[in-house]
C-alpha cells in the first residue's frame, strides 16, 4: 500500500478531524491502515492542528529532500567512486559503508545504499546492473493457481445460502488511481461499495477485510472476483477472513452476474466520465443505502437490506 496519503485524501483528513471524527473510522472511510493515519497526523501537524495545505506542503519539502540526495550520483567523484566499486563487485551497502569510513564527517562525500540502488535501477546506471549479483531482481517462487469459478460447490451456484460474494472495482476516468470497489451478496444483493484511493492488491484487500471482517462467519463463506490484478492477493484475503476466493474465467463477466448487474445499478449515479477522486465517502455510502433499500422482485419485494439483517440475525443466533 502507498505510505503516504494523497493531496485530496489529507483534505477529506483535515475536515473530518475538526468534526472530531475518530482516525480509526477514518481509516475505515479512505481503506488505510489506522497507522497511516496516525503517522500522517504526526509527521504532519503543525502548533495549530492538521492543515490539509500544510501537511501537503511538509511532505512536499520531505520528496524534494529525498530527490536532492538522488542528485549526489550527479557528483563525478561519488560516481566514479560507485562505479569502481560496482567494478570490484562491491555491494551497494559495501560502496557506501566504505564511503563513510574513508570521507567521516563529510556528508558531500557520501551516498546511501538506498541512492545508489536507484540510481542502477531507475536512473543513469543501468549498464551496471550486471555488477549486482541478483542484478536488481528478486526470485520469486512461481504463483499459485486461482482457484476457477466452475469448482464452486452447488449451494453458492444455486445461491441456496448467504454470504457468497462477488467482487469488482469501477475504475475512474483516465488514469486516477482512485476507484469503488463493490461487493455484493448474491443470495440477497446486498452491496458493500468502498471509495478506495487506489487499485493495488494491498489497498483492495484491506478495504475487503475491513468492511467483512464486521460480519459473523456465516456471512463471509467465499469471494469471486474476475481476473485483475487488483485481486492477486487474494492468498492474504482468504487467510484474513477464513473464506473461499473463487476467480471467473477471462472476460467471463456473466460468471459474476450479480457483481456486474449491481455495478450497472451503480452507474446510474456514476456516469462513465467519472473521476472517482473527486467523490466522497458520504456520497458513497448515500448511494450504497439507496440501492440496498431498494426492493427486489426475486426477494418478493423485500429489500437487500432487509433480509441481509434477517440473515444476519439468524447467523448470530446460531
Amino acid at each position: 500500500m502507498a505510505r503516504h496519503l494523497t493531496s485530496w485524501e489529507r483534505d477529506l483528513l483535515a475536515q473530518w478531524l475538526a468534526l472530531g471524527i475518530s482516525k480509526a473510522d477514518i481509516a475505515r472511510a479512505l481503506g488505510r491502515d489506522p497507522s497511516t493515519i496516525f503517522c500522517e497526523r504526526q509527521r504532519n501537524s503543525c502548533g495549530s492542528g492538521y492543515h490539509a495545505i500544510e501537511a501537503q506542503r511538509k511532505c512536499d519539502a520531505r520528496q524534494a529532500e529525498a530527490r536532492r540526495k538522488r542528485r549526489k550520483m550527479l557528483n563525478p567523484e561519488i560516481r566514479a567512486r560507485v562505479i569502481a566499486g560496482l567494478q570490484q563487485e562491491w555491494s551497494p551497502d559495501q560502496i557506501a559503508g566504505r564511503l563513510r569510513r574513508d570521507f567521516p564527517g563529510d556528508s558531500r562525500r557520501q551516498v546511501s545504499h538506498q541512492t545508489i540502488y536507484h540510481w542502477i535501477r531507475h536512473g543513469r546506471g543501468r549498464e551496471y546492473r550486471h555488477h549486482l549479483r541478483r542484478q536488481g531482481k528478486r526470485r520469486r517462487p512461481p504463483p499459485t493457481p486461482r482457484p476457477n469459478v466452475k469448482d464452486r460447490p452447488p449451494e453458492i451456484n444455486e445461491r441456496l445460502r448467504c454470504g457468497d460474494w462477488e467482487g469488482d472495482l469501477i475504475v475512474s476516468a483516465g488514469h486516477v488511481q482512485a476507484a469503488l470497489l463493490t461487493l455484493v451478496e448474491r443470495q440477497t444483493g446486498y452491496t458493500e461499495i468502498v471509495l478506495i484511493p487506489g487499485r493495488r492488491a494491498e489497498i483492495v484487500n484491506q478495504a475487503i477485510v475491513q468492511r467483512l471482517r464486521q460480519l459473523p462467519p456465516h456471512l463471509r463463506r467465499s469471494m469471486t472476483f474476475d481476473n485483475g490484478s487488483e485481486f492477486s492477493g487474494w492468498q492474504a484475503l482468504a487467510k484474513a477472513l477464513q473464506l473461499e476466493v473463487y476467480f471467473a474465467h477471462p472476460h467471463s463477466p456473466w460468471e459474476r452476474g450479480t457483481n456486474e448487474n449491481t455495478n450497472g445499478l451503480i452507474r446510474q449515479y456514476f456516469n462513465k466520465g467519472t473521476r472517482f477522486d473527486s467523490t466522497t465517502p458520504l456520497i458513497v455510502e448515500y448511494i450504497q443505502n439507496k440501492l440496498n433499500d431498494r426492493p427486489r422482485k426475486r426477494l418478493n419485494y423485500q429489500t437487500p437490506d432487509e433480509v441481509f439483517r434477517q440473515q444476519r440475525c439468524r447467523a448470530i443466533q446460531t
